[in-house]
């Protein structure tokens, strides 16, 4: 006797993608305000407008969650598109040009996001690697970028040591400590570690 195929309705499928999607941009925001730590499951519920257990059949435990925002952030970050951008140029002040204003778009464009996950790695069960995760693949396209630099101008500098320094020019950090502790605009801030960049490596 053929077994009953269980009927799946597109439009309750709908529901609860968006009830889902509803879920995270709610924890999102509350965890980029005040902090993954001090947000409870109840609190997330509430600012979506379900029920505590619809956020757990949804979308899983607050650290379901968070995993989730990072996976948002990774996927996000169009690291991709700066790579193949920076890489179609042939001069040092064209590639660090385009690494600024791409690594500028992505914090600015997924600045809550960021936001939450920086928040978090304090009180987080394993905060170092979970910054680890988060940033992955940003410093993999940093390296990318220093190889490139490399190629195009040999420099005594280990290559290792440009990505360092990449880093520390356009990862997430700088870009929060300019923006959002010192208020600086995002031009300003752009603008800025543009020139930084260029003097350092121009000057080898």
């Amino acid at each position: 006797m053929p077994t009953k195929r269980k009927y799946v309705s597109p439009l309750r499928e709908q529901a609860a993608a968006r009830t889902r999607e509803l879920i995270l941009q709610s924890a999102t925001r509350l965890f980029a305000e005040r902090g993954y730590g001090r947000v409870t499951v109840a609190e997330i519920a509430a600012e979506a407008g379900v029920s505590s257990k619809a956020v757990f059949a949804s979308a899983g435990s607050k650290k379901d969650i968070l995993n989730e925002i990072v996976d948002t952030a990774v996927r996000a970050t169009g690291s991709e598109q700066t790579i193949r951008g920076l890489l179609a140029e042939r001069d040092l002040d064209a590639v660090l040009k385009a690494l600024a204003h791409g690594t500028r778009a992505g914090n600015e464009g997924m600045f809550t996001v960021h936001e939450a996950i920086h928040k978090a790695v304090p009180s987080h069960e394993d905060g170092e690697a979970f910054w680890q995760r988060a940033t992955a693949d940003y410093r993999s396209a940093l390296r990318t970028a220093a190889h490139h630099l490399h190629t195009l101008s040999p420099t005594t500098r280990p290559e290792e040591e440009t990505a360092d320094l990449l880093w520390f020019w356009f990862g997430p950090t700088t870009w929060r400590t300019l923006v959002i502790e010192n208020g600086w605009s995002w031009d300003r801030a752009e603008a800025f570690l543009l020139h930084t960049a260029l003097a350092t490596l121009r000057s080898e």
